[in-house]
């Protein structure tokens, strides 16, 4: 064996063991799709509320309420207060499991302390990993517990809501801030809604540090009414009716294109299908014609380079470089010498360093790429197509529409599978909670033009190419879409990316230009963090 491989070799297992690693501390983190569904119900209740321009006859106006009326339901308040009571339920499993698993360690470090005194004053990194996951859980819960005991008092059910804030205001001294002031809020809530009344003086200033959105509405009114603060109660109404204006309105994108999008991607498979199942047994040329799914099926690549190439650029090029050099070595450096705390950053700070990082991951993985196959140029034909002529555009389009469907259904397959866990990209929540115009520019920047050009260039333009020197196309397309996936370092996230990864590998494999996929990759993206930055903005 060469010292170049033993290297790959110490290199791959290293990567593949913090890869593992990434994905095992991912199992137990809650999915960005349980906060969407939050998000998205509480620009829900604000729709619930417009009621519309009385007087105004307008089409606009019609529409709107007719879009209100369908998007919103029947009975929108019971629906959200399930929504809201399924959310808590899993916090709270989730904190129950947390827990156990911090006081197992506890007694096992415990135990070994008795043999070895140098170990009792020393806090394992699982131990800080898990009490500060155990202290996110905790305020995450006693947050719901204000929600959903405002949606409580709002269905009619005061007592079951008074029960829930009086057991979350008995936790006021606890040591976690953000937990104690919930509980503090919890109790101001009792009093509100309780018979007789009980108004504590700083009522309304909790309320408004502790609630946002159409909690805090509801919270506020009832308690402008207990005070008889009338003109205050007409302005927060008038207020409240411009919100859930603007909310119809942005549900209606949220929910409405993804709906069409929807729709045309499922005819579009169907078409597809159709086509391919009735001239499947006819002679054509698959390059120029014969049904779409089988265009340029039969066509290869030539493959100059052996395995050890393609093991050469993932290791190096990708893993190394991305889970080694930059988190271990390059940024920590950086910022020591820079004097940054990134957990200081503001929102377009926090933009602009996820720019930053992503350029550095992308210059180290194409530059190991560059020199690996630097000896075989010129490729041959067809490696690293990009030609602005002929049907990419129509390509990358129709492979996005024909991927949501796909990617939907095995997303609520995967919701089943996971209830809630296996962590979300990092970016997401950023972007959900940022609300900043400029912050967006910047993400859009790297989620939308250079991840789509660096990832595309990685694995469809070399790594499935490759990989049809010792696979099928089927199988190279699927290979390379599995690795799509694992490296996005979320387990919950797997299937979902992986079946994306396929639409991809076959958008590429038949089109034979790497303008449809980057394409298609960016207009996912782009929609992802649309309708994230629209249920952010939109539900607070």
């Amino acid at each position: 064996m060469t010292l170049k491989r033993v290297i790959l070799g110490i290199l791959t297992a290293i990567a593949i063991a913090l890869v593992g690693l990434s994905l095992l501390n991912s199992w137990n983190q809650p999915q960005i799709q349980s906060r969407l569904e939050l998000y998205q119900t509480n620009l829900l209740l604000h729709a619930s509320q417009w009621q519309g321009e009385i007087n105004s006859s307008s089409s606009s106006n019609a529409n709107l309420i007719s879009a209100r009326n369908s998007i919103v339901g029947d009975e929108p308040l019971t629906a959200a207060l399930t929504q809201y009571q399924e959310a808590r339920n899993s916090t709270q499993k989730s904190l129950t499991t947390a827990r156990s698993q911090l006081k197992q360690i506890q007694s096992a470090a415990a135990a070994k302390s008795e043999t070895d005194p140098a170990a009792k004053d020393r806090k394992s990194p699982q131990i800080i990993a898990l009490q500060q996951s155990i202290d996110r859980l905790a305020t995450l819960q006693s947050e719901l517990d204000l929600r959903v005991g405002i949606l409580q008092a709002t269905n009619d059910k005061v007592q079951e809501a008074l029960k829930l804030w009086q057991n979350l205001s008995a936790t006021e001294n606890s040591k976690i801030n953000a937990v104690a002031s919930s509980a503090h809020t919890a109790a101001v809530l009792a009093g509100i809604w309780s018979d007789p009344p009980q108004l504590l003086p700083d009522a309304e200033a909790s309320i408004r540090n502790s609630l946002d959105g159409w909690f805090r509405y509801r919270a506020l009114a009832q308690l402008y009414k207990l005070q008889e603060r009338s003109q205050e109660l007409l302005a927060l109404q008038s207020a409240e009716q411009a919100t859930a204006e603007q909310a119809v309105e942005k549900l209606a994108i949220v929910v409405g294109m993804p709906a069409i999008g929807l729709f045309v991607g499922t005819i579009l498979l169907i078409g597809l299908t159709v086509q391919w199942l009735l001239q499947r047994q006819q002679q054509f040329d698959t390059a120029n014609s014969g049904p779409l799914l089988a265009r340029n099926a039969g066509l290869v690549w030539d493959v100059p380079w052996d395995g050890e190439i393609v093991w050469q650029v993932l290791a190096v090029g990708f893993f190394f470089v991305g889970q080694i050099l930059l988190p271990y070595l390059l940024l920590p450096l950086s910022l020591a010498v820079l004097k940054l705390n990134p957990a200081t950053f503001d929102p377009r700070s926090k933009a602009v360093f996820i720019f930053a990082t992503y350029l550095l991951l992308a210059a180290g993985g194409l530059s190991v790429l560059y020199f690996s196959i630097k000896s075989f140029l010129p490729l041959p034909k067809g490696w690293f197509r990009i030609d602005w002529r002929g049907n990419w555009f129509l390509w990358g389009l129709g492979g996005y529409f024909a991927a949501l469907p796909l990617v939907v259904l095995v997303s609520l397959i995967n919701q089943q599978l996971w209830q809630g866990k296996g962590g979300s990209n990092p970016i997401l929540p950023v972007v959900l909670d940022g609300g900043d115009g400029v912050a967006m520019a910047v993400f859009f920047g790297t989620a939308a033009i250079a991840a789509p050009v660096f990832e595309e260039i990685i694995f469809r333009g070399f790594l499935l190419p490759s990989l049809t020197r010792y696979l099928p196309v089927w199988g190279a397309i699927g290979t390379s879409a599995l690795l799509f996936a694992v490296v996005h370092l979320n387990a919950s996230e797997v299937l979902p990316l992986a079946t994306l990864g396929a639409v991809l590998g076959f958008v590429y494999a038949r089109s034979r230009n790497l303008l449809a996929p980057m394409l298609l990759h960016s207009l996912w993206n782009s929609g992802t963090l649309l309708s994230l930055f629209i249920l952010g903005s939109g539900a607070k």
